[in-house]
């Protein structure tokens, strides 16, 4: 499907996720120390989304344990920003996890 047509109606484009309704968000990375126990990381994860996932609107879907991986995009209609992603970065510097790598922002649903 050529996603860039310029021939499109709104209702269409809006179903499509394209123009003016298209979706940026950003994939994240992080690890976290050696040896942490099951209580530091909930107490990590927890944190992490009462301080800047929740109050920021976003959404993070994700996996790990020591090394995690995932996507943050925003819980409603819309586009993640560069302070979003400066605002991740920073807290997980911040709050004890190395090896901190967050993408640039892309299209969520045509990435290629």
């Amino acid at each position: 499907m050529k996603i860039d047509a310029k021939n499109r109606s709104t209702r269409l484009r809006k179903k499509l996720r394209v123009a003016e309704f298209q979706e940026l968000g950003f994939d994240v990375a992080w690890k976290l120390k050696d040896g942490i126990n099951g209580e530091e990381l909930d107490a990590f994860i927890s944190k992490f989304f009462a301080e800047v996932i929740q109050p920021n609107k976003l959404g993070f879907g994700g996996e790990g344990d020591t090394l995690w991986h995932g996507i943050i995009c925003t819980q409603a209609l819309g586009s993640c920003t560069e302070e979003h992603r400066t605002a991740v970065e920073k807290w997980l510097t911040d709050n004890g996890a190395t090896s901190v790598a967050v993408s640039d922002l892309y299209d969520v649903w045509w990435a290629e």
